[in-house]
């Protein structure tokens, strides 16, 4: 018997398979190529990118909560220049489909970000990451608001012909509603969750645990948040969902298959296993083989409501 296909078409991007290293917890892909090979893995996203480089929050910046962990790094990474230096002639190597995680505080950051990625050789696509505050609304976080969503997503879309996805902040009345009009933007898929807003308190010190003291709540505590809002989107949209929040084994990336997402992204878990998203793979396969399924769309949205 043949193996199973586990390809899949994120509006226009081709992914061997569904499995994603997302971004954030994965570096730049060379911190976990000595734990298996990265290129089994459909794509991986890299750390958030912006224009100038950025230190991040004052530490601590993660804490251990009940069934996930809260971070505030604060997107720290390098910055454009020293990305390019630095870190591409590595993830030009690989032979796994790498989209860039880009940020800004301003419409025109986002922009400029997109322009200069778009001619780069081995880049397969952009995440836009809408959960960041827009320095001219307030601090708003452009992803709160459908129409500031549909705003910066049509400034990327202006400036490349790149896969565009745009990564969907859960810190809304209503997910949907941004969801659509991100793509009346143009955006060609979707990834959410982002993480959730949480606090977590010292009770001896009576301060935060965190040195930003507000954080973002990942792994498995999300993970039925985030099925429901994969669920519900993916019913509202047209174009591909990629599912995220509490992905620990190939059993949860199933779930988010099954209730409509296109591919998944491996997150909080590879800081706890850092062979996660090699063993996902295997297990999706192993899934398909075990249940006489030819192909991994066959599973994609197969959830039977009661």
């Amino acid at each position: 018997m043949n193996q199973p296909n586990l390809a899949v078409d994120l509006g226009g991007l081709t992914l061997k398979n569904p499995v994603i290293a997302a971004s954030g917890t994965f570096g730049y892909g060379g911190e976990f190529s000595s734990f298996y090979d990265i290129n089994c893995l459909g794509a991986m996203v890299t750390k958030g990118l912006s224009l100038e480089p950025a230190p991040g929050n004052p530490p601590p910046r993660t804490v251990e909560t009940c069934g996930g962990m809260i971070n505030a790094i604060g997107l720290e990474n390098v910055g454009f220049e020293a990305f390019v230096e630095k870190k591409l002639p590595f993830l030009q190597s690989l032979n796994t489909a790498v989209i860039v995680n880009l940020y800004g505080t301003r419409m025109e950051d986002y922009g400029e970000l997109a322009r200069r990625i778009d001619p780069l050789e081995g880049i397969a696509g952009i995440e836009l990451n809408v959960s960041c505050p827009n320095v001219k609304a307030g601090g708003m976080a452009f992803g709160t608001d459908p129409e500031m969503a549909y705003a910066v997503t049509r400034v990327v879309r202006d400036q490349t012909d790149l896969p565009l996805i745009v990564k969907l902040s859960p810190n809304v009345t209503d997910i949907a509603a941004v969801a659509r009009r991100v793509e009346k933007a143009g955006a060609d898929a979707l990834s959410l969750i982002n993480t959730i807003s949480a606090l977590a308190v010292d009770v001896n010190t009576r301060k935060p645990k965190l040195g930003n003291t507000m954080g973002g709540l990942s792994g498995p505590a999300i993970k039925p948040i985030a099925l429901g809002m994969v669920w519900k989107t993916a019913r509202s949209v047209d174009i591909p969902v990629i599912g995220i929040g509490g992905i620990m084994n190939a059993a949860d990336a199933l779930e988010f298959l099954i209730v409509g997402a296109t591919a998944v992204q491996i997150g909080t878990a590879n800081l706890v296993n850092p062979k996660a998203g090699h063993e996902i793979v295997e297990g999706l396969r192993s899934y398909l083989e075990a249940h006489g399924l030819a192909d991994i769309r066959e599973i994609i949205g197969s959830l039977e409501e009661r």
